[in-house]
């Protein structure tokens, strides 16, 4: 077994892997100690949540791929099977000053395929903090690649769907001598990408009724690395399944593109790299056409009579409610997450043509003359795949705007149910007053002669005689009682239509004295108005 030498840094790092970022090689102007300090403290909170704690849960799949694209893979199930694959052994020193030794027992491959899964995209990773750090410490993986990781682990919804991003790191001239490790066959020399991109997926489909499909809007990492003197590429994925990992698999295998896994030479090297860059685009644009019809289809569903439903006296029509808003809001900010997800999409692609468009304008760059055409292509793929995502926010935006459309009918149908039911209320108050009028006008008639039949009916005047239970036709008695009711109704009934007449009197000048008041005030205005402009410019007197 070879023993190849390392530096003392690069050793020192790896003994004190855990504390990554803060054992990092290269410091760029980004990494400053304060900030790699709270990039440690913070992977430490999230800890608990990102890794996974049981043994029988670690696995992480890993592809090396030589000059002539033999394949030696594994999947790695703990911690000094990750150590023993990446070459490490530590040796007992004589020296007290330092008790271990790392040295090295194989160059680093050509392509370097390293995935980090989940058994879904909410679910901790298959992996432990140590075996992540000696990956990224061996690997020297950018610290900025930990703001990447973070949007996976343990959590009951998903997490920053919001979040994109791409950062990159460029050494091209004068690397530090420490990142130099002629015996892993690294040269120093090296650019480093990291992005993260979102897909679409069908998780569970229901053929008897497509309202009742779930989407799942996922996110996937990718972490590149390119020496650009030996051509050794390395990429770390991070996903909740093994679905990446099974397309850069198809990528390589041996019915693949030549082009795809050539690594015989530097240029083939950054050839395959461009090739696996696609592939990840490509699955960010998959599905998305689908899972923007069905919301279009859902929407149309579940709200489409807003807008072709009969509103017109004798047809049948639907009642709506507050929950067909809150069910319109719903679907507006799946289609708004929809809308930002593809936007990121485009962001991180726009930036990642635009990084290998500088980086073949670079004088310090080896392959600029040589693969400046495979970066052209490159690009016109990408912008296809850009051109797909546009048109996808597109759609998006309008069924937003027809969401919004939707919405505002609703409400205007819930006006006019509102206005409708006000409508009847009043038509039957209407109804409740007449028939309260006439019982005021049979009140009217029938109270004086009520009254004068109660009183005559005393002891106070008597027309019968006690002697005569049947009784007897009195017509004195019938004179006197007309000639008191009779009077007695029309001067009651006189009363009443005074009253009324004296109130709506009243409010007539009432209105009147508004009206009057208000024209007052205009007449006013426009008095001020005319007087102001009638004015004169000089004093004609003073001149």
């Amino acid at each position: 077994m070879a023993c190849i030498k390392l530096t003392e840094s690069f050793q020192h790092a790896l003994l004190n892997s855990l504390s990554y970022p803060e054992n990092a090689i290269f410091r760029s102007i980004d990494t400053y100690p304060k900030a790699l300090t709270k990039a440690e403290r913070l992977l430490n909170e999230k800890e608990y949540d990102l890794f996974e704690e049981r043994s029988t849960q670690w696995e992480i799949p890993i592809r090396d791929l030589d000059a002539a694209s033999v394949v030696d893979k594994s999947n790695i199930q703990s911690p000094v099977a990750l150590r023993n694959w990446l070459g490490l052994r530590e040796l007992e020193s004589p020296s007290e000053s330092q008790p271990i030794v790392i040295t090295g027992t194989k160059r680093d491959p050509k392509c370097r395929f390293i995935y980090i899964y989940g058994m879904h995209s909410r679910s901790k990773l298959k992996l432990t903090r140590a075996m992540l750090t000696d990956i990224l410490t061996f690997h020297q993986v950018m610290p900025s690649f930990l703001e990447f990781l973070y949007v996976f682990g343990q959590q009951s919804e998903p997490a920053d769907l919001q979040f994109s991003g791409f950062r990159e790191q460029v050494v091209l001239s004068n690397p530090p001598s420490d990142l130099i490790q002629p015996g892993l066959g690294r040269s120093g020399m090296h650019y480093q990408i990291c992005y993260n991109l979102r897909g679409v997926a069908l998780a569970e489909e229901n053929r008897a009724d497509f309202m009742d499909n779930v989407w799942s809007i996922r996110q996937a990492v990718f972490h590149h690395q390119f020496d650009v003197l030996n051509g050794n590429t390395l990429w770390i994925v991070i996903k909740g399944n093994l679905e990446i990992q099974q397309r850069f698999k198809a990528l390589t295998d041996k019915n693949a593109r030549p082009q795809d896994k050539s690594f015989a030479t530097t240029e083939d090297c950054f050839r395959s790299s461009l090739s696996a860059h696609l592939m990840y685009c490509y699955w960010a644009t998959e599905d998305w056409r689908w899972h923007i019809k069905w919301l279009e289809r859902a929407v149309d569903k579940q709200h489409i009579m807003s807008v072709l439903g009969p509103s017109g006296t004798g047809y049948a029509h639907k009642t709506y409610t507050a929950q067909d808003i809150q069910d319109l809001q719903i679907w507006e900010e799946k289609t708004r997450q929809v809308i930002t997800a593809l936007e990121g999409n485009v962001d991180v692609m726009t930036a990642l043509v635009m990084f290998y468009r500088r980086l073949v304008q670079d004088r310090n760059f080896p392959l600029r003359k040589k693969c400046f055409p495979d970066v052209a292509t490159f690009a016109v793929e990408v912008g296809n795949i850009l051109s797909d995502h546009k048109m996808q926010i597109k759609r998006a935006e309008f069924l937003v705007r027809t969401i919004s459309d939707r919405r505002q009918l609703v409400i205007q149908h819930l006006q006019s149910q509102a206005a409708s039911r006000a409508e009847r209320l009043s038509r039957n108050m209407e109804q409740e007053q007449v028939f309260m009028l006439i019982i005021t006008v049979m009140t009217l008639i029938y109270l004086p002669a009520t009254f004068v039949s109660t009183f005559f009916s005393t002891d106070v005047i008597k027309y019968q005689g006690s002697d005569n239970p049947a009784g007897s036709y009195s017509s004195t008695a019938m004179a006197r009682w007309s000639e008191v009711t009779l009077p007695l109704t029309v001067i009651t009934c006189g009363v009443a239509w005074s009253a009324r007449r004296c109130m709506l009197k009243k409010r007539r000048e009432i209105e009147f004295g508004f009206k009057q008041r208000t024209t007052s005030v205009k007449l006013r205005k426009e008095t001020f108005a005319s007087s102001t402009t009638l004015l004169p410019l000089h004093n004609k007197s003073l001149l």
